[in-house]
C-alpha cells in the first residue's frame, strides 16, 4: 500500500513513522520546505531512541520507506491519504480541493482531525463515500488505538478498508458516528478548558490539577499536561470549532488559553505552556 501523509507537524511525522515501521511506503507532504528539511531527521531521532529499547527496529530501513515532498503530484498513486493540517476549516477545504485534482479515484481520504465533522470534509470532495475520520492518538508511534469516525456518506467498504489498514499497523479502533469533536475531544476539551479556568481563577496550580487526575482518577496524564502535549494553540482552535458548531457556552475558551497563545506559550513545542520544558 502507498500512503500519503499531509502535514509534517507533530502528528504527521508520527503517522508517517508508524506506517513506515510496519513496512508501508509513505510519502510525507508539507507546503513548507523548512518543515520537510527537519521531518525525516526528527523521525530518525525518534526511531534511534526507540531502537535502544527494541533492537529489532531497523532505523535506516524504516527511513527508506519515507519520501518527503512539497508537490501534490507525488500523491497521484496513493491508495490512502492521511490529512493532518491545522484545525482550520478553510485550510482543510483548500487541501481537499487540491487533492481532488491529483488523487486517483480509488484513493481513500483519512481525516485526522480533532473536532471538524467528517461529513463536512466529505462535501469538499467528489468521493464522500471514501472520506472517513481517523483520530490518531498522540504520540502516534506509541499509541495503539484510534477513534474512527464515519461520515453520513462513508461506505461500509471504506470502513472495512480502514479497519484492515490500521490492524496491519497494530492499531485497535472504535468506530463512532459523525459529531463535531466525536467522543474523545467532546470530553477531553471540556476537561482541558475547565482545568485552565481553575488556574486562571487561582483555585489550584497546573501541577495540583494534573495530580488530582493522575492520583484520584488513575489517568496517565493530567488535562494540562495533555494540553501542552497537543499544543495550547491547537486546543484553542478545536474549542472554537466546537463552540461554533454547537453554539454552546460550555465550549467557550478560557481567557488564559487565549493569552498564552498570544504570548507564544503553546506547550512543549514552544518550550513553555502550563509547564516549562
Amino acid at each position: 500500500m502507498k500512503i500519503g501523509v499531509i502535514g509534517a507537524g507533530v502528528m504527521g511525522k508520527g503517522v508517517a513513522q508508524r506506517f513506515a515501521q510496519y513496512g508501508q511506503e509513505v510519502v510525507l507532504y508539507d507546503i513548507a520546505p523548512k518543515v520537510l528539511d527537519t521531518a525525516r531527521e526528527d523521525i530518525k531521532k525518534s526511531l534511534k531512541i526507540a531502537s535502544m529499547f527494541n533492537k529489532a527496529i531497523d532505523v535506516e530501513g524504516i527511513i527508506s520507506n519515507i519520501k518527503v515532498t512539497s508537490g501534490y503530484d507525488e500523491l497521484k498513486d496513493m491508495d490512502f491519504i492521511i490529512e493532518n493540517v491545522n484545525e482550520d476549516i478553510k485550510i482543510k477545504e483548500t487541501v481537499y480541493r487540491d487533492l481532488e485534482k491529483v488523487c486517483k479515484e480509488e484513493c481513500i481520504y483519512m481525516v485526522n482531525t480533532s473536532c471538524i465533522p467528517i461529513t463536512l470534509i466529505g462535501s469538499y470532495t467528489n468521493r464522500a463515500d471514501k472520506v472517513i475520520g481517523v483520530h490518531f492518538m498522540n504520540p502516534v508511534p506509541m499509541k495503539n488505538f484510534a477513534e474512527v469516525i464515519k461520515g453520513c456518506k462513508t461506505s461500509k467498504e471504506t470502513i472495512e478498508s480502514i479497519r484492515s489498514l490500521l490492524k496491519g499497523a497494530g492499531i485497535e479502533i472504535e468506530v463512532v458516528n459523525d459529531s463535531a469533536g466525536f467522543v474523545s475531544n467532546r470530553l477531553s476539551h471540556l476537561f482541558m478548558n475547565e482545568a485552565a479556568a481553575l488556574v486562571y481563577e487561582g483555585v489550584a496550580t497546573a501541577e495540583q490539577i494534573d495530580n488530582v487526575f493522575k492520583k484520584a482518577f488513575g489517568h496517565k496524564m493530567g488535562p494540562l499536561e495533555t494540553a501542552d502535549l497537543i499544543g495550547v494553540d491547537t486546543v484553542l482552535d478545536s474549542l472554537k470549532v466546537l463552540y461554533d458548531h454547537y453554539e454552546d457556552s460550555k465550549y467557550r475558551a478560557c481567557p488564559l488559553m487565549k493569552q498564552m497563545v498570544y504570548a507564544g506559550f503553546t506547550g512543549r513545542k514552544a518550550g513553555k505552556g502550563f509547564y516549562n520544558y
